[in-house]
């Protein structure tokens, strides 16, 4: 093949692919709707259209404002041309040519249209839009719309009446957004919020950040003293404890892997020192029934504790008139009770913690206090199989808040970076979604799922989500919203471990 040959094929591959383009080009963006309430569109590729992102659409009854659900490349067969190509002519071919088709909802009130002219909305569209329909309850400021920045995401605080799932794998900002929402419910509404912080993430929720505007610090301050927190690294009042005796009889049981009907001799010696308690004998005495005892029927029972190794453990408390951790969630002079669960080196007293605060605030049900409990790494406390006893009795009390205790005014927050390792029963009551980057198919279809709400078209963005960006639907929000985190005035407790180890080394 020759060098005019050649250029015979390139200049009849350049017309045909100047006809794809010059078709492309006609394609006239325009929208559907049977309903009033979703669309389906076409525009050029050349339109800026992304999933999450807002357009305006000219209908009978005035320039509306939608949000895209889905965009996608949809190919088209296009006419048959004749072409000629080299030295052959007379050629006579489809032009397929791509455009841009998709689908959204209508954010105002429609009819149904045809052939409407639908272009990008401008953020002064988006921003008044937003202005209007706020909600009329507290709100809470997340950040800023990730496709329009210029335009603040404010969630409805009265949302958080239904549960709600927080969900991003590691490195993606969880811990970060998960301490912007509870600052802003305690900036912006009278919830009291009980934490389970397994990494001591909330640890210094009482702080300010450095370069804080001096007004936000002030607010801040004014709500501080009402952030408690319970650490086994502190003294006092704030060192985290409890006394057994002030656990429920499922979680006393759990924590000694008793059976009443396995362990009949050992079970009546525990109901024995349940009733000397309950006359008012102390722990020391106690102590003494079981260890010193000759009484054949305490042996078994004062082995197995010994054994279990629990007495060493020093979250414990001696003192009868000590209320610890349970005594604080009775109390009311707090608005975030932080339970700091990374303060703890053993699994299994991390396990007791869950599994008591979670009995306790189940117990204390009938009170109809409102109260947001927010489960985090819920993967541990709350998984499909729990692997002990103890993890056993606090998934049960987190599936029992999940069904039922929004009626008695207890709302959850659950947080992890595994969605297929958490219990079903929790996740498919919660009502509000905020997912951030997940890579992982399986967590993705699991959402996908069990939350139905969730556009298809948003979560497939999420493996692209930067740091800090999340897809928030539900209650919370007016629409599945993709949106940027904005600043924190808290500080953050728990961090990562540095990687200085990667920096470059300078030769020696």
């Amino acid at each position: 093949m020759d060098i005019a040959t050649d250029r015979a094929i390139a200049a009849g591959a350049d017309d045909v692919r100047a006809l794809i383009h010059e078709l492309e080009r006609q394609v006239r963006p325009s929208a559907a709707s049977l309903d009033g309430v979703t669309f389906t569109f076409v525009a050029p590729v050349s339109v800026p259209l992304r999933p999450g992102g807002y357009v305006v659409i000219d209908t009978p009854a005035g320039r509306l404002l939608g949000h895209l659900r889905d965009v996608g490349l949809e190919q088209v067969a296009g006419p048959e041309v004749v072409v000629s190509v080299g030295s052959l002519s007379d050629i006579r071919t489809p032009l397929p040519f791509a455009r841009l088709a998709g689908d959204g909802v209508m954010l105002e009130r429609s009819e149904p249209f045809y052939g409407a002219a639908v272009t990008p909305a401008d953020a002064r569209t988006v921003r008044r839009w937003s202005e209007r329909t706020r909600p009329k309850r507290a709100t809470l400021t997340l950040g800023n719309a990730t496709l329009v920045p210029e335009v603040a995401v404010e969630l409805d605080a009265g949302g958080f009446a239904r549960h709600t799932f927080l969900c991003g794998q590691s490195g993606s900002g969880k811990s970060y957004a998960m301490g912007l929402l509870l600052e802003q419910l305690l900036l912006n509404t009278t919830l009291p919020i009980v934490v389970l912080d397994p990494n001591s993430d909330a640890t210094r929720l009482a702080q300010t950040r450095h370069g804080v505007d001096s007004v936000a610090v002030a607010r801040w301050q004014a709500l501080a003293d009402g952030i408690k927190i319970r650490s086994l690294g502190r003294s006092g009042e704030e060192r985290l404890r409890l006394r057994f005796f002030d656990l429920d009889l499922a979680t006393q049981q759990a924590l000694l892997g008793l059976d009443p009907l396995r362990d009949r001799e050992e079970y009546d010696a525990f109901r024995q020192l349940l009733e000397a308690e309950a006359s008012g004998r102390s722990v020391t005495e106690m102590e003494r029934m079981i260890f010193e005892s000759p009484d054949p029927e305490l042996r078994p029972l004062a082995l197995r504790i010994r054994n279990l190794g629990i007495l060493r453990w020093p979250l414990w408390s001696r003192d009868p008139h000590d209320p610890g951790v349970l005594g604080d969630l009775a109390d009311r002079d707090w608005r975030c009770l932080v339970i700091d669960l990374g303060s703890i080196d053993v699994p299994a007293e991390r396990a007791l913690v869950s599994a008591a605060v979670l009995s306790e605030l189940w117990a204390r049900r009938a009170e109809r206090r409102p109260v947001l409990v927010v489960i985090d790494e819920a993967h541990n406390v709350c998984p499909p199989v729990p692997g002990d006893l103890l993890t056993a009795v606090a998934s049960e009390r987190a599936v029992a808040i999940a069904a039922e205790g929004r009626k008695y005014g207890l709302h959850l927050l659950v947080a992890t970076q595994r969605p297929t390792k958490v219990h079903e029963n929790v996740l498919s009551q919660c009502d509000n979604l905020v997912l951030m980057r997940m890579n992982s198919a399986g967590d993705l279809a699991r959402i996908a799922e069990l939350f139905s709400f969730a556009p298809a078209g948003l979560l497939g963005r999420a493996p692209a989500f930067g740091l800090g960006q999340a897809l928030v639907c539900g209650r919370v929000a007016s629409h599945p919203t993709l949106v940027t985190t904005g600043k924190r005035i808290a500080e953050e407790g728990g961090s990562d471990v540095p990687a200085n180890w990667a920096d470059a080394q300078a030769d020696v």
